[in-house]
């Protein structure tokens, strides 16, 4: 196994994305919490899925535009797992359905830089002592391949400046927490999430193919693999990277 003894911390790690990655390090040996703001069952559903299979989880509930709820993860995690030596930072906020989609374009974009933005930041800077303690240690972020090059719809501008924030800061980040502890991110295309397959026309799914080199959406497992190989010793040399999972797509 690629990650047998290493003790892992996923945030938003309780549906979509966040949820992929959290089984498949489980899947590859790491031991896992299983990080959730509002879902409780859907986390401990991700957590028994994970134990069924022999794995090592427990779902924590953590708010992660709150410090004091970040510190309490930290040591909650450390407690449970006896350290930490991987970090992945998945959760972001919606605002693209029920609730989140009525709020006015201003109250989007400070949810977007709250959670998102913000609350990547306080993440790693809360989990980065104890990530420096271990050897091999290594922190995950995410960021979009289209905050790169842009796309079209309604205030696309708002993604794109959180999730190249995220970028700056991995950069940035990388290069202070070195040789310690290396810092990545994982870009995401457009992955195949509830999202996608319950509010996009046909239509537009279609366009989204026909720009795709590849020429089929991404699956959660997708960026789940990338960030496997990130966390692993076969990406010992990588640091201040962005990993595109985006089926070709280039500006």
């Amino acid at each position: 196994m690629k990650l047998g003894g290493r003790r892992a911390v996923v945030t938003g790690a309780s549906s979509g994305i966040g949820r992929a990655v959290a089984c498949a390090l489980a899947g590859e040996g790491a031991a896992v919490i299983v990080s959730y703001c509002h879902s409780q069952s859907a986390a401990e559903a991700c957590v028994a899925e994970i134990r069924e299979r022999g794995g090592t989880a427990h779902a924590v509930a953590a708010d992660v535009t709150s410090s004091a709820a970040i510190r309490s993860l930290v040591t909650d995690g450390c407690h449970r797992l006896g350290g930490i030596d991987l970090w992945v930072n998945m959760a972001g906020a919606d605002i693209l359905t029920d609730a989140g989609a009525e709020l006015a374009d201003e109250e989007k974009l400070v949810r977007l830089l709250d959670t998102d933005l913000r609350g990547t930041i306080l993440c790693s800077w809360a989990a980065a002592d104890e990530l420096s303690k271990h050897p091999n240690s290594c922190l995950i972020n995410t960021s979009w391949d289209l905050a790169l090059h842009g796309m079209a719809g309604r205030n696309p501008e708002m993604f794109a400046a959180t999730k190249a924030g995220i970028t700056g800061f991995t950069r940035a980040l990388a290069r202070s927490l070195a040789p310690k502890v290396r810092v990545n991110e994982v870009a995401p295309g457009w992955i195949e999430t509830e999202f996608a397959r319950t509010t996009m026309s046909a239509d537009y799914r279609a366009g989204v193919i026909s720009s795709t080199p590849l020429k089929r959406f991404g699956q959660p497992q997708d960026v789940a693999d990338a960030v496997v190989f990130l966390a692993s010793n076969e990406a010992a040399f990588i640091t201040g990277q962005t990993l595109m999972v985006n089926g070709g797509v280039v500006s």
